[in-house]
């Protein structure tokens, strides 16, 4: 299979589209997208299939409509697949290996025929970013209540403590620095490396405070902070990045109103493709 050359508006030429299927819907089987994708190894193709179901399960929007798991016959083995809608394949392409040129091309189609990606969602990484920003939000309560049974009562003073030692500056003074409005989290504008290093910090801050038994305001307030160090000079060692000093990204926010449209999007593409294909099956049965 010529994965490359599938993605590509010539519908003369097999192509995406051709390997579309109908019953009532349109789909392509997750199995064919692999090949065209560029994947050989089913396992990392899997991978980057939970990743879109992770996505799709963060913006609110059904993942059965958009992945449906099945049995099919193929060489007369049964083997396992999804049946995917044009926003499943969309999403497994945003979160493939970029470094497969199939995996670039994959995502310049679809990009290609959806205003709201274009506008909102221009790579992977944001898609990857609202996966990891769930996670960032979810270790955020945990942490909240576990800091709080420890002997937290200003939580704030507490959250403060992690960010001025990751950063050497506290939260307000971060934003100003980052040039983000007070009232806006400075999570929803970090990119993934940034995101991904907050979400570290605040595990271990979390695993600390269970296996050393920390209690008591003060005592919490040094060991977030004392994390959020350990976290800073990781970073500057392997990397060279400052946390302070790593640029925004996009609006989390209008990540996830991109996506939405998105899949508003592609839908009605494919509902004007199945009235079309039934007003030719139609008069061809007159």
């Amino acid at each position: 299979m010529q994965a490359l050359t599938l993605f590509h508006l010539d519908e003369t030429q097999p192509n995406f589209e051709s390997f579309g299927q109908n019953n009532g819907t349109r789909f392509w089987y997750a199995r064919d997208l692999m090949g065209m994708l560029g994947y050989e190894s089913a396992d990392s193709f899997q991978k980057a299939v939970n990743k879109a179901i992770g996505a799709c399960t963060t913006l609110g929007i059904p993942v059965l409509e958009n992945f449906e798991q099945i049995k099919r016959e193929v060489d007369r083995k049964a083997i396992a697949d999804y049946k995917l809608s044009r926003f499943a394949c969309y999403l497994v392409a945003m979160n493939g290996d970029v470094k497969k040129p199939q995996v670039a091309a994959a995502q310049a189609y679809f990009a290609g025929m959806a205003e709201a990606v274009r506008t909102y969602v221009e790579s992977g990484e944001n898609v990857e970013r609202l996966l990891i920003r769930d996670d960032v939000s979810e270790r955020e309560r945990s942490l909240s209540g576990v800091a709080r049974s420890a002997g937290v009562e200003n939580y704030g003073f507490f959250q403060n403590a992690g960010y001025r030692g990751m950063y050497n500056m506290d939260l307000s003074r971060l934003k100003a620095h980052k040039r983000v409005d007070s009232d806006r989290s400075l999570l929803d504008f970090m990119g993934r490396q940034e995101l991904a290093a907050n979400l570290f910090r605040l595990t271990e801050t979390e695993a600390k405070i269970r296996n050393e038994n920390v209690r008591g305001q003060k005592r919490l307030e040094n060991t977030a902070e004392q994390v959020g160090r350990t976290v800073r000079s990781t970073m500057i060692r392997t990397s060279g990045s400052r946390p302070e000093h790593l640029p925004l990204a996009d609006d989390i926010k209008l990540v996830r109103r991109g996506l939405k449209a998105a899949h508003k999007e592609f839908k009605k593409i494919d509902e004007k493709r199945q009235r079309t294909r039934s007003n030719v099956l139609t008069a061809q049965s007159d």
